[in-house]
């Protein structure tokens, strides 16, 4: 979209004098998300928490094609991380905390909490710190940790996606709910440069899940989305994220042949009548691979990207570098020639038209990696067909490896280590 299209959202403004959002102008992030699990309203997203607390009492595995976990894809290798330097920022950042934070921030390296992770605004799951209510010194200490871990680009995409929440926020006028620090951060073991450790940051549109073992890391799964995708107005005008992967998906599925279209496209209709029942939900839509969904088996679908010619599998590359572009480098160079030494057994699908205004969705999917990019309907927003100025993505590690679990199992165990059940 360019040009006129640029704030094609703002004539889907919601009406502020409705009752949600009189409601929620008056009501702090706990009270917000209460009032779903206590009340019980709307139904549909009480019914998803409730939904969302039963997968997660069955035990992790991992999201396969065929429901088999597949041995042997990820190793232990050194990735080139400056995990001293994420140590002694971590570490730092601890110090400005008081003991009751730590002992709210900190879990056990193997604890279930992990999953707990979601990318709605209510705080269905509270746990660790949420940045809006520290001080800017325990904030900005937090952040610090956040920007020596991602690459340069990877963390300004994330504080893109922050400063768009809170623009939300503002358009809405519930910046108590929605702004650019409603996020959690939680620690996952202790800080080492030797050890198995992690940490989860999650809110809004922004959910990282990253492990580390020495110079290793791992960021699997996350979800990236935004509501608009563009700021255009305020100090932080013209801040946008996921257009790139919005212009490659479209360019890649146009170039194709009209034999490749037909076999990419699964379905044609992006809430299609030949979807079987729970392909689409109100909360995911398309996805299939969203928060709680650690254990699906999700079918390979489309057409093998090994069928492309040079142009077009240069184009899933430029996808796939946009999706890893948290990973610092050289990790985010491993982790591309890892997934593309797979393109014999990786599938590109798409739903919905391909024309050049069309909303659509797309995955690319192999044993390594699941990408999946898709425009929704209106949440904030009163568009009832998705729209190409709301975007959810989110970048999964099929097979055991979301949350470094693959790599947990070659990792030699400590005594105090646990088996993971939860």
């Amino acid at each position: 979209m360019a040009g006129a299209q640029e704030n094609a959202y703002r004539q889907f403004l919601p009406d502020l004098s409705i009752p949600r959002f009189t409601t929620m102008a008056t009501q702090d992030a706990h009270v917000y998300a209460n009032a779903f699990k206590d009340g019980g309203k709307p139904p549909w997203i009480y019914e998803l928490y409730l939904h969302w607390r039963n997968l997660l009492k069955v035990p992790y595995k991992g999201i396969t094609n065929d429901g088999h976990i597949k041995p042997n894809l990820y190793q232990l290798q050194d990735e080139g991380i400056p995990i001293d330097k994420i140590v002694e920022t971590t570490k730092s950042a601890l110090s400005h905390l008081t003991p009751a934070q730590l002992s709210i921030l900190s879990y056990h390296i193997d604890s279930p909490e992990w999953r707990t992770w979601s990318n709605p605004e209510f705080l269905l799951s509270d746990k660790g710190l949420r940045l809006d209510e520290l001080t800017t010194e325990a904030r900005d200490g937090i952040m610090s940790i956040l920007r020596e871990t991602l690459s340069p680009e990877g963390y300004e995409k994330a504080v893109s996606a922050m400063r768009i929440n809170g623009f939300l926020g503002e358009l809405v006028k519930s910046p108590a709910v929605l702004n650019e620090y409603s996020y959690n951060f939680v620690l996952f073991g202790e800080p080492s440069t030797t050890d198995a450790w992690g940490f989860s940051f999650y809110g809004h549109h922004l959910c990282l899940n990253i492990f580390f073992y020495k110079t290793q890391i791992i960021i699997a799964p996350w979800f990236t989305g935004a509501e608009p995708n563009i700021i255009d107005s305020g100090p932080h005008k013209g801040t946008r994220i996921l257009q790139v992967e919005d212009k490659a998906g479209l360019e890649l599925m146009q170039s194709l042949t009209p034999d490749q279209q037909t076999r990419a496209q699964i379905y044609k209709q992006l809430k299609d009548p030949a979807m079987p029942k729970g392909r689409w939900n109100h909360d995911d839509q398309r996805h299939m691979c969203g928060a709680y969904r650690d254990n699906r088996v999700v079918p390979y679908e489309g057409i093998l990207v090994s069928e492309l010619n040079p142009a077009q599998q240069s184009l899933i590359n430029t996808i796939l570098n946009e999706y890893l572009l948290y990973l610092p480098q050289p990790a985010r160079s491993l982790r591309l020639k890892h997934i593309t030494s797979h393109f014999s057994e990786t599938y590109f699908s798409w739903i919905g038209g391909f024309g050049d205004n069309d909303a659509f969705y797309f995955r690319i999917q192999s044993p390594v990696v699941i990408v999946e990019f898709d425009h929704h309907s209106g949440v904030f927003l009163t568009n009832k067909e998705p729209a190409r100025f709301h975007i959810h993505t989110l970048l999964r590690m099929p097979n055991a490896g979301d949350y470094g679990m693959a790599l947990r199992g070659l990792i030699p165990p400590k005594e105090d280590t646990f088996v993971w059940e939860g």
